[in-house]
């Protein structure tokens, strides 16, 4: 298992600092994908360039997921 952390970015980027053990890069990609779905029920519209940005234990970025899709 791997620590991957979840960060927040709209200009300025919100750190995760709890992290998630997860299994993969595909498993932290998917659970990515969840939480912009999450965002994106509780606040149907919001800024056009919020991003979720998956970074592993050893600090290397993994994918960005864009929250509000153009």
């Amino acid at each position: 298992m791997r620590m991957y952390y979840f960060d927040i970015k709209d200009g300025v980027p919100v750190r995760d600092g709890a992290g998630l053990e997860l299994v993969s890069d595909g498993a932290a990609i998917a659970h990515s994908k969840r939480l912009a779905d999450q965002v994106r029920k509780e606040k149907p519209v919001g800024n056009p360039d919020l991003r979720i940005i998956v970074v592993d234990e050893s600090g290397r970025e993994v994918y960005r997921e864009l929250v509000y899709r153009r």
